[in-house]
């Protein structure tokens, strides 16, 4: 090897770490399988070698003089992937619980005869481990799903399917019920999943909330974008405020110990749940119209500094158009969001809301509806990049959160900043609402 390039590349493996004191280094190395590899040749090995510390250090330490991105402190840390990422951004991921409160886990491509998500939920065994492995191999601790069910029906079947989902593959995912669920999924190395909303149509009086809260709905979003009788989303012509009906859907969901999200609720709707709601109130998934004032689905400052006063959490959104009016939009954009928040309501009250399926999708593919097609749309202020897509580089893709993480590091946040941002707010939060009045 001498004299040639060396790549250090982990094998089989998600990460690996080199924390210090150097005794811990030298642990981590003969637990973990790194497999360095010069030009077209590897040097064999298997993850169940028995490589003892002195020649694991032999192996590191022979290689050093040639490895550039180790010397940088930076790791290449996912074999079908060139990113690398410091030992801080990889420590933090390992450590947090990290909870994506709006993730749509895989939304249909119709190129697929039927669409995978279709047959995971209907057909059992059709999930593979490798299908599963995209999941756990994001890190994420918990996602939060983001269905809008047309109806009390359209709901109880979404439950009855994804309930049977997560029953028929209990060794890669676990519903998330409680708050001690968080850490659990993250030693057992499951990813965790809440079973939530993004419409309350299926709430047609207060009983219904008390249903679905023994079916698993821990999460209910008031409105989508248009009036459903409870109130009005920020799509609709005039914003009415919460409704009768809605007041008394907000109630029962405090006493449930249910969480109120009002992400996609229009300005008067989303100030009213804020003062009928006596639990803390929810964005899963918006960012402030301080930084972008067109852009009306982002949420006021007013409405930031009433849901931080409710004890609530924000979570920033991924989406090119939800982040600025136009081109370009950047990771270091939506870092300005978070920044934001934190200087105006302080760090405890941000996390993630990507607004994407796992795997980076931001809407169906190839069929499905179109959301521009909805009246008003045009108050979205939808763009793209050059080659149409409304996702983020380096925000698209399983592996985001290394690359939100390495962003924070870079905006000179606390370790225990970041860890708060990336799941222990959300923690936080859903942990004191899910309790109840």
């Amino acid at each position: 090897m001498s004299g040639a390039p060396v790549e250090w590349r982990a094998r089989n493996v998600d990460w690996y770490l080199p924390s210090r004191p150097a005794g811990a280094m030298l642990t981590r190395l003969s637990r973990w399988f790194i497999q360095p590899v010069t030009g077209s040749t590897a040097m064999s090995s298997t993850p169940n070698d028995n490589i003892s510390r002195r020649a694991a250090l032999a192996r590191f330490g022979a290689a050093l003089v040639g490895a550039p991105a180790i010397l940088r402190g930076r790791y290449r840390v996912f074999t079908r992937s060139a990113a690398e990422y410091s030992a801080r951004c990889i420590k933090l991921m390992e450590e947090s619980i990290v909870v994506d409160l709006l993730n749509q886990f895989r939304f249909q491509d119709y190129a697929e005869k039927p669409p995978r998500i279709d047959r995971w939920l209907k057909e059992p065994g059709a999930l593979s481990a490798a299908d599963a492995e995209i999941y756990r191999g994001s890190k994420m601790t918990a996602v939060a799903l983001g269905h809008s069910p047309s109806g009390y029906d359209d709901a109880i079947r979404f439950f009855a399917d994804w309930n049977g989902l997560l029953a028929g593959y209990g060794d890669w995912f676990t519903r998330i019920d409680d708050a001690s669920d968080f850490a659990r999924a993250k030693a057992t190395n499951k990813l965790g999943v809440m079973i939530t909303f993004q419409n309350s149509l299926h709430f047609r009086r207060p009983e219904d909330v008390n249903t679905f809260w023994g079916l698993g709905q821990r999460i209910s979003q008031l409105t989508y974008n248009m009036n459903n009788g409870l109130g009005s989303g920020f799509l609709e012509l005039r914003d009415g405020g919460l409704s009768v009906l809605g007041q008394s859907i907000v109630e029962r969901m405090n006493q449930v110990g249910m969480a109120v999200d009002v992400s996609h609720c229009a300005d008067q709707t989303t100030m009213d749940a804020l003062a009928a709601s006596k639990r803390p109130v929810l964005f899963t998934h918006a960012n402030c119209r301080a930084l972008a004032p067109g852009l009306t689905r982002l949420k006021t400052d007013e409405a930031i500094r009433a849901m931080a006063k409710s004890g609530g959490v924000m979570g920033v959104a991924f989406l090119r158009f939800m982040v600025r009016e136009q081109e370009p939009v950047t990771i270091d954009h939506v870092l300005d969001h978070v920044d934001h928040v934190v200087k105006l309501v302080g760090v405890d009250h941000v996390g993630v809301g990507s607004d994407l399926d796992m795997v980076g999708n931001p809407n169906p593919i190839g069929g499905g509806l179109d959301p521009r097609t909805q009246p008003n749309f045009a108050r979205y202020h939808y763009h793209g990049d050059a080659d149409g897509k409304i996702t983020i580089a380096g925000l698209d893709h399983p592996k985001r959160m290394f690359d939100f993480t390495e962003g924070l590091i870079r905006r000179r946040y606390s370790d225990a900043d970041i860890a708060r941002i990336l799941g222990g707010n959300a923690v936080r939060v859903l942990s004191d609402i899910w309790r109840g009045s």
